[in-house]
């Protein structure tokens, strides 16, 4: 009898379980709550609980400080493996998965618009790209925006997320240090501000480099910053390190950061800041 049978919508086993509700809520690492996704991205990835500051893409962070129109540029660079380097896997196949996973050619977005009234150039890391690495194509990207503020005398704003200078690119990613910090004095000696945004993580050889050479230099709140990871000091050294030891608070209290910014404030800030730097 069809009451004790199924005739249709019968229940069939799937070998590969769906949960509809994956990815619409995140843990906060700090705090440990669960917070709604869309919640997250409409606080601007801050946790609302405790203020932690989750990572946060290049072209948002762009969108979050620049008023509406402003212009994308320096995108058509593309890393050409110069060493035709192979790890695990070939760099070749890293790039391209990294630049399907992006969107982007590169860890790194240029921009310029306007800051409230203010003309200004930002040139943004993303981490996301093969940890914001730094390459030839993310030097020559950042060198080209510095040109712009020389030309144009527009304040510069270099936003760093990074894992220092990229080993597949061998010599030619540490050339890449020079290479910026001498566009940079340029940049100084024209009298052009330039203030680094230093977020978690901003390590090795971008820190060796432009994220530490701004007139004014700043964080946002729990960043890691710093050459070498602790975790690799305490091995090196044989001691425990202090408390908090290169967060952004541990290196304000010790004169390394000018200000600690968080996010929800950030854009008021910089707009004072390069009011009276430009003054």
């Amino acid at each position: 009898m069809s009451w004790f049978k199924r005739l249709d919508n019968e229940i069939v086993s799937d070998s590969e379980r769906t949960v509809r509700t994956e990815g619409l809520w995140v843990k906060c690492p700090d705090c440990g709550k669960a917070i709604f996704r869309a919640e997250l991205d409409a606080n601007m990835r801050v946790c609302p609980h405790c203020g932690h500051h989750f990572k946060m893409d290049a072209r948002t962070r762009i969108d979050n400080l620049l008023e509406p129109g402003y212009q994308l540029v320096d995108m058509e660079l593309v890393s050409t493996d110069p060493l035709n380097f192979t790890d695990l896997k070939p760099y070749k196949k890293r790039l391209a998965e990294a630049q399907a996973k992006t969107g982007l050619n590169d860890a790194i977005v240029n921009a310029i618009g306007k800051l409230g009234e203010r003309d200004i150039v930002i040139s943004a890391m993303e981490y996301s790209f093969i940890g914001g690495s730094m390459g030839a194509v993310v030097g020559e990207t950042i060198a080209r925006a510095v040109d712009r503020s020389l030309e144009t005398r527009a304040p510069l704003l270099i936003i760093s997320a990074s894992g220092g200078a990229r080993m597949m690119e061998g010599i030619a990613s540490l050339m890449q240090l020079a290479k910026i910090s001498a566009a940079l004095g340029r940049l100084a000696d024209a009298k052009v501000p330039y203030i680094s945004l230093m977020t978690d993580p901003t390590t090795g050889g971008v820190t060796a480099s432009f994220a530490m050479l701004g007139d004014l230099n700043i964080a946002e709140p729990g960043a890691l910053i710093g050459f070498a990871g602790p975790r690799v000091i305490e091995q090196t050294i044989r001691q425990k390190l202090p408390e908090g030891f290169q967060r952004s608070e541990f290196l304000l209290q010790h004169g390394f950061l000018d200000a600690v910014v968080p996010r929800k404030e950030l854009k008021a800030y910089l707009e004072r800041a390069f009011g009276w730097m430009s003054a």
